[in-house]
């Protein structure tokens, strides 16, 4: 049962990954990030998701949503939210995660936990500062980045999103801001049709490995399927755990969200009429 409590965190952190396959080259070196227009997400983006786990079937749902534009100590950001709720019988979970999530750089600035997992509880904020290299937390604890370019459980699963994904080619970053978490490992297996509860897509199936137990440790079988087009949406998750054999993870409802500029003329039009 405690499988289902740590989904969410696993599901999201394991979503990262880049070194070319052939070359064996960091591909954040040779290519250069995508434009801040270019993302294929913006504010309003959300999607619904139905959790499955094993014979008990339906056991919750999940929630992907980029709110309103934010800022972070002058810096624009994307303000991301995850928020996962459900279980069976008494594991029971209900977590969000936060991410500040920066327009241009496409790194994190803030990231913040609210977890409730069975019988673990777990609130924190977390404020980054890439160009000193440091963390701080709400609490007072510090810390160094082991990047000037870091990025947190849920702003990882939307860099994903950025990349070109070629099938037959790994994708592997050090940009978790916690180091025993690096490297994250992204590899494109295949394209295949999928049916969900929103319907039928084209997708693209990654298998992602984190330095880590879990749902995405070494060895294991999860495959995540993205819409194979320029809006990489997750559409479905499946993977194995023990005992109850399958968790999977089933796109329901989704709605697109506003390009940055249109969202950044709605915001400056918003604080004009106060």
């Amino acid at each position: 049962m405690k499988r289902i409590a740590t989904f969410g965190v696993v599901a999201l952190v394991a979503l990262a990954g880049g070194v070319d396959a052939q070359s064996g080259r960091d591909v954040a070196a040779l290519e250069p990030l995508p434009a801040a227009s270019a993302v294929p997400f913006g504010p309003g983006e959300e999607a619904k998701y139905q959790v499955k786990l094993g014979l008990f079937g339906d056991v919750g749902e999940g929630r992907l949503r980029v709110g309103k534009l934010d800022t972070v100590r002058g810096e624009e950001t994307y303000h991301l939210q995850m928020h996962l709720k459900g279980g069976v019988l008494f594991a029971k979970v209900d977590t969000k995660y936060e991410s500040w999530f920066d327009t241009d750089e496409l790194i994190s600035r803030r990231f913040h936990q609210d977890q409730h997992e069975v019988n673990y509880k777990r609130k924190r904020t977390f404020e980054f500062f890439p160009e000193e290299m440091r963390w701080e937390m709400s609490n007072g604890e510090s810390g160094e980045l082991p990047t000037d370019m870091p990025l947190d459980d849920l702003s990882f699963l939307y860099f994903v999103r950025t990349l070109p994904l070629e099938v037959g080619k790994e994708y592997r970053f050090n940009r978790y801001f916690q180091d025993d978490g690096n490297p994250v490992r992204l590899k494109v297996l295949r394209t295949e049709t999928v049916k969900v509860p929103a319907g039928t897509f084209e997708t693209i199936v990654v298998q992602p490995i984190i330095r880590s137990k879990g749902l995405f440790s070494e060895g294991g079988e999860a495959e995540v399927y993205f819409t194979n087009d320029s809006s990489r949406v997750l559409v479905m998750l499946k993977s194995k755990v023990k005992i109850l054999k399958s968790l999977d993870l089933l796109l329901e409802e989704y709605t697109p969200g506003a390009p940055l500029e249109a969202a950044r003329s709605t915001a400056s039009a918003a604080l004009a009429n106060h």
